[in-house]
C-alpha cells in the first residue's frame, strides 16, 4: 500500500501533515528522548511518527483507521519498535499504558472533529501524563488559552486550565496538510500543574462548570439555580449577578467546594 492510495476520510477528520519544516519544529518543541514514554494519537501516514520513532526507539500509537496501519508499520519497520493500538482514542484507556512508572508524553495531530471531547477524555488520566503536545484547530486552541471575559472563554478553558499550564507555541497554515483544512491550526503544549486552590470533588467542579456555561449569557444565580444559593455565592465573595464568563478558574473551584462541603 503506498501513501498515495489512501484517501483521507472526512468522517475521521483526517488532514495529514506533510510540511517538513513544521514537522521539524514539532520535534524540536517536544525534544523526545529514549528514556521517555511517548504516545502518539492519530499517526495517520506517519509524518510525525517516522521523525519521532528513531529518537525514542519505542513508540505507542493509537490509530482508529485500520486501513492505515499496514502502511504505517511498513514505513516504520526499520526505525524502532512501533506498538500500534487499533482503537478509538475517545474510548482508549491511556492510563493502561503506564506499566513501569514512567509518565506518558502524549503527542498528536488531533482530528478536528473529536479534539474537544478527546481533550476532556485525556484529562481523566491527567495523573498519568507528564505533558501533551497537540496540533489543534486554532479556534479550539484559542478556547483553551482564553482568559475570563473573552469571547472564547468557556467550559474547555476552565477545565483544561484547572489541570494544566498551556502554551500556544506556533500557528500552522492549511497548506501544511493534505487535504488542506479550511481553518488555521495551532501547536500547543500542556503541562499538568496543580492549582493553588483544589477542588474537593472533581465531578462537582465539572458539573458546576458545565451548568454555568450551558447558558453563558444568563446571570450566574440563574445558571446555578438549585445548586448554589445567592447567599452561598455572596459568602465567598462572588457576585450572583455576573455572567459565568467573568469568573476565574479559582472562582469555579470555590463554588464547587461550597457545594461539596458547605465550606470554602
Amino acid at each position: 500500500m503506498s501513501s498515495n492510495t489512501h484517501i483521507p476520510r472526512k468522517r475521521f477528520g483526517q488532514h495529514f501533515l506533510h510540511d517538513q519544516h513544521v514537522i521539524a519544529k514539532i520535534v524540536q518543541a517536544i525534544a523526545p528522548t529514549p528514556a521517555e514514554h511517548l504516545v502518539e494519537i492519530g499517526p495517520g501516514q506517519g509524518a510525525l511518527t517516522t521523525a519521532i520513532l528513531p529518537l525514542v526507539k519505542t513508540l505507542d500509537v493509537v490509530e482508529l483507521d485500520r486501513d492505515l496501519i499496514p502502511y504505517l508499520q511498513a514505513v516504520c519497520e526499520d526505525l524502532g519498535d512501533l506498538k500500534v493500538h487499533q482503537a478509538d482514542a475517545l474510548k482508549f484507556d491511556f492510563s493502561g499504558l503506564v506499566t513501569d512508572g514512567r509518565l506518558l508524553r502524549i503527542i498528536g495531530n488531533l482530528p478536528y472533529n473529536i479534539s474537544t471531547p478527546l481533550i476532556f477524555h485525556l484529562l481523566d488520566s491527567i495523573t498519568q501524563i507528564k505533558d501533551m503536545h497537540f496540533m489543534l484547530q486554532k479556534e479550539v486552541a484559542e478556547r483553551m488559552v482564553a482568559t475570563p471575559g473573552s469571547e472564547h472563554y468557556g467550559r474547555l478553558s476552565v477545565m483544561v486550565q484547572y489541570h494544566c499550564q498551556i502554551k500556544l507555541l506556533f500557528n500552522v497554515g492549511p497548506h501544511s496538510f493534505t487535504p488542506p483544512p479550511k481553518v488555521m491550526s495551532s501547536f500547543l503544549r500542556l503541562l499538568p500543574a496543580a492549582r493553588p486552590v483544589k477542588a474537593h470533588n472533581l465531578v462537582h467542579l465539572q458539573d458546576i462548570v458545565r451548568q454555568s456555561f450551558s447558558h453563558r449569557r444568563k446571570m450566574l444565580r440563574n445558571c446555578l439555580k438549585g445548586l448554589v444559593s445567592v447567599a452561598e455565592l455572596e459568602s465567598i465573595g462572588i457576585a450572583p449577578d455576573i455572567r459565568p464568563e467573568q469568573l476565574a478558574v479559582e472562582d469555579f473551584v470555590r463554588i464547587s467546594n461550597i457545594v461539596d462541603e458547605g465550606t470554602v
